[in-house]
């Protein structure tokens, strides 16, 4: 999902984005929606959320940089 998708998302949620980085707003959104607030971290290896809307840019995110976190 693109930058502007994303934060046009989380304003959406009351979710202040200002310099907010791509990674810290998906997980703020996670988070203001109950979920884990795990995009980008080491849980990417035992992840098991098939329905998650941000499941393919984590994994493609950790597979071309190596695990976060």
């Amino acid at each position: 999902m693109r930058f502007q998708e994303i934060q046009r998302m989380a304003k959406g949620m009351d979710i202040n984005t200002f310099r907010m980085k791509k990674m810290d707003m998906i997980q703020a959104i996670q988070k203001k929606e109950n979920n884990i607030d795990c995009f980008g971290t080491m849980r990417v290896d035992s992840c098991s959320e098939e329905a998650c809307l941000w499941r393919m840019d984590c994994l493609s995110m950790n597979n071309n940089h190596g695990t976060a976190h």
